[in-house]
């Protein structure tokens, strides 16, 4: 014991010497797990499909039908993810989904069955669209307080960089060699740009190594006071636990107005080549217009982040819907490509606005000593509705051979949400208790 206190002190030294704060290795780690998330992220599976398709001579319909269903699958192990990370900490955590993301990207290169589909795509969505998302927020969370909107913009430059660059990289794999080897690859590549980062760079908190969130003068700043239990802080924060965190309005207004976003953006995006060539754009320019998405989206991300810094979270998730339902109202005037641009950057607004505030304002309400549970409980609504995006615009549309009443249908959607996003109060009830890291 005498031992690991040494070791302990040691590394409260070293990290405190460093001249800078050690949340922005925290924040680099992050911005890598956002990064190689893309295996479990709709822009790299829709890179594999035609190929899986044409060499299994399986119809569309059976892919989709299994995204969806692995999708809906992977959002119900979200709350354990969370409370996993919770009970150890982010970097066992993330060792584990890191190995496991690569050994389900090696499972799809092997794939010749429907339930070993349904099994990879559970697998990747599980793990890349939520998991990762899950670690990578809650890590940036519990490191910043007052920077935490800044934090979690930088961070989320992991995600705008593979938006743009694994599309690129998978279509060139997959045309040198075939899809199989292509997913082997990709798993490959997850294990060499995560593990070794994770491992050795992530540490569960500020405190598990004698420093405060964001880089404050430490409360206490006396090593000696260093224990067993790794309590070398005595500053109080305000936080809840899941259970006290359900039984206030707050959690479910939050909650019902994150349903809209995953959405209407996962159709929207899904069926965009459809949407703009109903409106005469033709498929060339429509996926050149998304191509700028991820850089748009990076954009008004780092925009976010500053703002919410400084102004009530509700309020920029607020104007994350209006803009979303301004970027639908526009769908309905789109007829030439300069209005597809307007759209897409209107779009692409309202996603990084509400992703960014989105992240930062549940810490910011509940604490950080349990936002993992917490934030599980949050990702498993927005996976869930993420995985029927795409359903309910295609089924209107082929009821009724238009885009236009769907969109008009689905406005109630966003609508509903700005006023679910009004009503989310930060809780009237703090519970003060020792910080638990």
């Amino acid at each position: 014991m005498n031992l690991q206190k040494r070791e302990a002190k040691k590394e409260v030294f070293r990290l405190s010497s460093l001249p800078f704060f050690y949340g922005w290795i925290i924040v680099t780690v992050a911005g890598l797990t956002h990064f190689s998330s893309a295996p479990g992220q709709t822009y790299v599976v829709s890179i594999f499909l035609d190929s899986m398709i044409q060499e299994l001579d399986w119809t569309r319909t059976l892919f989709s039908g299994m995204y969806t269903v692995g999708s809906l699958v992977a959002a119900a192990f979200m709350i354990l993810v969370g409370k996993v990370l919770d009970k150890f900490g982010s970097r066992r955590t993330l060792v584990v989904l890191c190995i496991l993301m690569g050994l389900a990207c090696i499972w799809m290169s092997d794939v010749n069955t429907p339930w070993q589909l349904l099994f990879g795509f559970a697998a990747l969505r599980a793990i890349g669209q939520g998991s990762f998302s899950l670690v990578a927020s809650t890590m940036t969370a519990i490191w910043f307080v007052r920077k935490r909107g800044r934090a979690t913009a930088l961070a989320s430059l992991g995600m705008a960089t593979s938006m743009g660059i694994f599309p690129i990289v998978v279509h060139y794999l997959i045309g040198q060699f075939e899809w199989r080897d292509a997913w082997t690859i990709l798993g490959i590549s997850v294990w060499a740009i995560l593990l070794i980062p994770s491992l050795l760079l992530v540490r569960r908190s500020p405190e598990y190594v004698g420093l405060v969130p964001d880089g404050e003068p430490d409360l206490i700043n006396q090593v000696e006071n260093y224990n067993q239990n790794n309590d070398i802080t005595k500053n109080y924060e305000s936080n809840y636990t899941l259970n006290e965190a359900l039984q206030t309005r707050s959690l479910w207004m939050l909650t019902l107005s994150s349903i809209s976003s995953p959405l209407i953006m996962t159709g929207l995006m899904f069926h965009h080549v459809s949407i703009l060539g109903a409106k005469g754009i033709s498929p060339a320019v429509a996926a050149a217009t998304l191509g700028l998405f991820g850089p748009l989206m990076l954009v008004s991300g780092l925009i976010a982040g500053i703002l919410v810094d400084r102004f009530p979270g509700r309020f920029l998730l607020a104007g994350g819907q209006i803009l979303l339902i301004i970027a639908m109202l526009w769908v309905f005037i789109i007829d030439s490509p300069w209005k597809a641009l307007v759209y897409v950057t209107i779009s692409a607004c309202a996603v990084g606005l509400v992703n960014t505030t989105g992240t930062v304002i549940w810490a910011n309400y509940f604490g950080r000593a349990h936002i993992g549970s917490i934030k599980g409980f949050s990702t498993t609504t927005i996976v869930a509705f993420s995985a029927m995006g795409a359903l309910p615009f295609g089924f209107i549309y082929d009821w009724t051979d238009s885009y236009n009443i769907a969109l008009s249908a689905l406005l109630l959607l966003p609508l509903t949400a700005l006023v679910f996003t009004l009503m989310a109060l930060p809780p009237g009830r703090k519970y003060k208790v020792r910080n638990h890291f």
